[in-house]
C-alpha cells in the first residue's frame, strides 16, 4: 500500500490523523506504518458507539455428565481414536496474548511455573497432546495462533526449545487479525508517531485469521474434519481427546465444549445455555441472581455448567460462520497512547475502546452443541493471575495433585 492508498482508507473512515508525523518518518518507519495501516481492519470502527450486548431468551441446556460418558467411554474412544488415526482431527492453540498479569513482557505461553525445573505453560500443552499421538500413534497437526505483540517471541521460542519434542512439520503458526483502540469519540489512538493502537480482535477470530494466512488451505489439504480449539492458560486440559472427539461424532454435534461443574453460583466463568433455543454461552457477568439461583427438577442448579474454552469444531461448520457476521464486542478498556508532545501515556483508568468477537457467539450460530463433563481437578486448571484464584500457584497445586512434576 502505497502513500496515497493509505490516505484513502484513513480518509473513508475519518482517521486521516494517522498521517499526521508521516513527514517525519523514516524511510523504514514510513513502510511500517503503511503496512500496518493496510493490514488494519477498520470495518469494527463503524461500530465506535458503544453498545450493551443484548441476549435472547436463556434457558438451561444439559450437559452429558461424567456418569453417562463412563457407560459410553468403550464406544467414544473408539471412534475418537479412529477418527485420530484417519488424521481428521487437528488442534488450535489460542495463544495471541502477553503475561502481563503474571508480571511478564513475554508471550503468555513461555512463562515458568516450574520449581525445581523449568516447565513452561506451552510445554505443558505439548505434553498433553503427546499423549494422544503416542495412544494413537499418530502426530496431529497443531496450529498456533499468535498476535503481532508476540510473533516473532513465540516461533523463536518453539524453535529454541525443539518443539518441546513435537515434530516441527505438524507445527503451524498464524497470526491474529488485529484491531484498532480507539478514544470514546471512535479516534483511532497512536502509540507512537508511526505504530497505530490495536489490540487482537478477540477469540472468536481465530478461524477467519487462519483463512487469511491460508492456512485453511492446509487443514482441507490434510483432510482435517475436526478442529480442537482451546485456550493457552490451561495446563491440565487433555487436547484432541479421543473420548471427547467420539462423543462429539457419534452424538452428530456441530460443536463439543468441554464443561466443569461450577464450584459455587457466582464463580467467574461463562455457562453454558440455550438462547433462543440454540446453544449458548452467557458470561459470569451476564448471570443475573434469578438464573444463579434456579434449580431444575433434581433441585440442582439450572445453569451449573461452566466453560473452559476447549471446544471441538466441525470444520465445515466453521466456514458456514465465517460466512456470517459475528457480532462485534465493544469493550471498554485502558489503552496506552501518544499524547501531543509524543509521549506515551498508559492510563490508570479506562479510555477508549477496544473490539473484539468472541468465540461465544460461534457456538450461538450453531445448530447443536454437545456440553461435555470433564473431571475439574484433572482438566482444569487455569492461569490468570498470578496468586490466588486461577493462579500460577493453584495450577501448581493442581499439577502436582496429578503427579506432574514441576
Amino acid at each position: 500500500m502505497d502513500y496515497n492508498e493509505a490516505y484513502k482508507k484513513l480518509e473513508k473512515y475519518g482517521q486521516l490523523h494517522v498521517l499526521k508525523y508521516y513527514d517525519e518518518l523514516t524511510k523504514e518507519e514510513q513502510d511500517t506504518l503503511l503496512k500496518q495501516i493496510e493490514d488494519t481492519d477498520m470495518e469494527v470502527l463503524l461500530n465506535a458507539a458503544h453498545e450493551t450486548d443484548s441476549k435472547g431468551k436463556i434457558t438451561p441446556l444439559s450437559a452429558m455428565t461424567l456418569s453417562e460418558i463412563e457407560t459410553k467411554k468403550d464406544d467414544f474412544m473408539g471412534a475418537g481414536i479412529a477418527a485420530v488415526k484417519a488424521g481428521k482431527v487437528g488442534a488450535v492453540l489460542l495463544a495471541g496474548g502477553m503475561g502481563t498479569r503474571l508480571g511478564s513482557d513475554a508471550p503468555k505461553g513461555v512463562y515458568n511455573i516450574g520449581l525445581t525445573k523449568e516447565v513452561y505453560i506451552f510445554e505443558r500443552l505439548i505434553e498433553n497432546l503427546m499423549d494422544v499421538v503416542k495412544l494413537t500413534d499418530t502426530w496431529i497437526h497443531l496450529f498456533v495462533m499468535t498476535s503481532d505483540k508476540n510473533h516473532e517471541a513465540t516461533t523463536a521460542f518453539f524453535k529454541e526449545k525443539n518443539y518441546f519434542g513435537y515434530k516441527p512439520e505438524y507445527v503451524t503458526f498464524f497470526m491474529q487479525e488485529m484491531a484498532p483502540a480507539t478514544d470514546y469519540n471512535g479516534k483511532v489512538y497512536m502509540e507512537s508517531k508511526n505504530k497505530i493502537s490495536t489490540s487482537p480482535n478477540g477469540n472468536g477470530g481465530w478461524f477467519l485469521s487462519m483463512m487469511k494466512w491460508g492456512v485453511v488451505d492446509k487443514i482441507r489439504e490434510a483432510g482435517i474434519e475436526w478442529l480442537n480449539v482451546f485456550a493457552v492458560d490451561n495446563v491440565l486440559q487433555r487436547i484432541a481427546d479421543p473420548c471427547f472427539v467420539g462423543a462429539t461424532i457419534l452424538t452428530d454435534s456441530d460443536v463439543g465444549a468441554k464443561v466443569v461443574c461450577k464450584n459455587a453460583p457466582d464463580e467467574k466463568i461463562g455457562v453454558i445455555c440455550l438462547e433462543d433455543g440454540k446453544p449458548s454461552i452467557v458470561e459470569y457477568y451476564e448471570l443475573t441472581d434469578e438464573m444463579m439461583n434456579d434449580k431444575d427438577e433434581n433441585g440442582n442448579p439450572s445453569y451449573s455448567y461452566g466453560v473452559i474454552l476447549n471446544y471441538l469444531f466441525r470444520e465445515k461448520a466453521l466456514e458456514d460462520i465465517v460466512a456470517k457476521k459475528l457480532p462485534l464486542h465493544i469493550v471498554e478498556k485502558k489503552i496506552p497512547y501518544m499524547n501531543e508532545k509524543g509521549e506515551l501515556i498508559k492510563p490508570e483508568e479506562p479510555n477508549g475502546y477496544k473490539y473484539e468477537q468472541l468465540v461465544l457467539d460461534m457456538i450461538h450460530e450453531l445448530d447443536s452443541c454437545l456440553p461435555y463433563e470433564v473431571r475439574r481437578n484433572y482438566e482444569f486448571a487455569p492461569i490468570k493471575n498470578k496468586t490466588g484464584v486461577d493462579s500460577v500457584e493453584s495450577a501448581r497445586q493442581l499439577c502436582k495433585e496429578n503427579g506432574i512434576e514441576l
